[in-house]
């Protein structure tokens, strides 16, 4: 049997929808208003399957991580948003993958290493949801999970100031100063036992952390 080699990156239509978006819409936004610092870009490999893992504070992170890392990164979406007419082909070119949250660890974990066989990045929220003070205190195993099953390492990606964007007390975004910092790779889990999915979330986890403690 012939071996397919895996391609390099995401489709070319994905990628011309995610230039297109990020230099007409997202960086001008992100660097008019939000004045946003980016530390590390050097760090993202532009090409081949990477995993990101972040933490999470607002709606905004997706296109914010999208934009700063330079490339289009596949993040999973509800499901109910690919049911809606011409949305659903767009979010699709641009990376999303429908996830049923009643079922939506292995539905997540099956959908991401697709992404990832496909040349995507991956974009995982290391809690797998929003926290208020955008640090990460209770890391999910998710991410090591889908590491160790696809052998690809993963990159840290610090948001900071998100969490002030939307806020429940306004009905208007606010726009504080944004910085992104981005660490370095860290391996893959050598294996999926718990114990080493446990010390690789962690070690996810506190760079993610100590990058965010860096401020502004």
């Amino acid at each position: 049997m012939i071996q397919l080699a895996r391609p390099e990156r995401e489709p070319m239509g994905s990628l011309v929808l995610y230039h297109l978006l990020k230099w007409s819409v997202v960086s001008p936004l992100l660097h008019t208003f939000f004045r946003i610092k980016i530390y590390g870009a050097d760090n993202v490999p532009q090409k081949g399957p990477l995993i990101l893992v972040s933490n999470h504070a607002s709606y905004l992170d997706p296109p914010i991580i999208s934009s700063a890392v330079g490339r289009p990164v596949a993040f999973m979406a509800k499901e109910e948003l690919f049911r809606i007419p011409i949305l659903n082909k767009l979010i699709k070119l641009y990376g999303a993958y429908p996830v049923n949250r009643s079922v939506a660890d292995r539905q997540a974990i099956r959908a991401a290493l697709s992404a990832l066989e496909k040349g995507w990045a991956v974009g995982i929220f290391l809690e797998g949801t929003r926290t208020n003070d955008a640090k990460v205190n209770d890391p999910k195993l998710g991410a090591g999970l889908i590491s160790a099953k696809s052998g690809i390492p993963a990159l840290p990606v610090s948001l900071w100031g998100t969490e002030k964007v939307l806020q429940k007390d306004s009905f208007l975004p606010h726009m504080p100063p944004l910085t992104i910092r981005i660490g370095q790779t860290i391996p893959a889990p050598a294996s999926s036992n718990r114990a080493e999915l446990l010390k690789f979330t962690k070690e996810c986890a506190d760079a993610i952390n100590r990058l965010h403690d860096l401020g502004r």
